[in-house]
């Protein structure tokens, strides 16, 4: 696609979209570097616009990966996931030798009460071939869903839990659809990874639901699939994105990651309230026991 300039006073960034849907490559900035407060309001604008971010050919070393994290907001400290080393408890690493690592789509901890808001990738080793990262616009797939069925949406609540990491107890309620805080949109707020069910329905009406979101957000329309190169660093905005790693690579694939604190997820308040006792059938898909 024919590369576009955007220029905020000394700020001259080249940006190329990469799909349709989400995605651009940012080319001009050097992360190495202290950002200024100018070069943060032009990439903050380009992430509301492209909701992923990709900067090639950038090279950070841990020290400088967490400069420029810090700059969007308070680090998160991972409890669940290996870190790079003591000395950097806020970036994570993400290590496979044959895939099978984040294969599933889904939104980082969405467990939380205050789920992170933003997620810095810094590609530290790409195998030969392979392990690419996909991305789906969650503004795209809520615009996508018939009026009736947003408006089931919009009355509902969904829990998600660390189910996947071995604690089931961990585990917060968020609305099935936000109001993104900066730019007022709504978008399905779903992480297949975490997603338990949706308490106002029973467990079966759940999976169903369930089921239906997962296809409708992996449609290729929404998506953006990313070949990484070594060195790029991305970002994106987790509060209206999922993303999924490409199962499809022999070869060591290693990526940093930073995590940004994140903000209370607003929607609409429920229009049902939670029922009173589920059904015991697909409780173990969604990582609850009923007593």
């Amino acid at each position: 696609m024919t590369a576009q300039s955007v220029v905020e006073s000394e700020v001259a960034f080249d940006v190329r979209r990469v799909a349709g849907s989400l995605g651009a490559e940012v080319r001009g900035i050097d992360l190495k570097r202290p950002v200024s407060l100018a070069q943060q309001a032009a990439v903050r604008a380009l992430l509301n616009e492209h909701l992923v971010l990709f900067f090639p050919d950038q090279h950070l070393n841990p020290d400088q990966h967490r400069a420029y994290a810090s700059i969007w907001g308070e680090m998160e400290i991972h409890r669940f996931i290996n870190k790079v080393d003591d000395d950097h408890p806020e970036v994570v690493e993400l290590r496979a030798e044959t895939g099978g690592v984040a294969d599933t789509w889904h939104t980082d901890c969405t467990f939380e009460a205050r789920p992170p808001v933003m997620s810095i990738l810094n590609m530290i080793e790409t195998p030969d071939v392979g392990g690419d990262t996909m991305w789906s616009n969650q503004y795209l797939v809520y615009e996508a869903l018939s009026q009736p069925m947003k408006e089931l949406l919009d009355g509902l609540t969904a829990i998600h839990t660390a189910a996947i990491y071995g604690n089931p107890d961990q585990k917060a309620e968020h609305p099935a659809v936000r109001v993104h805080p900066e730019t007022g949109k709504r978008c399905l707020y779903f992480s297949g990874q975490f997603l338990g069910r949706y308490p106002q329905l029973s467990f079966d009406e759940s999976e169903m639901l369930r089921s239906f979101l997962m296809r409708l957000a992996s449609d290729p329309r929404f998506t953006v699939r990313y070949q990484w190169t070594q060195g790029t660093i991305a970002m994106w905005d987790n509060r209206c994105t999922q993303h999924f790693v490409v199962n499809d690579f022999e070869g060591t694939r290693t990526i940093n990651r930073v995590t940004i604190l994140g903000d209370l997820p607003e929607g609409n308040e429920p229009k049902w309230s939670h029922l009173a006792r589920p059904t015991r059938m697909s409780a173990r898909a969604a990582g609850e026991i009923i007593p």
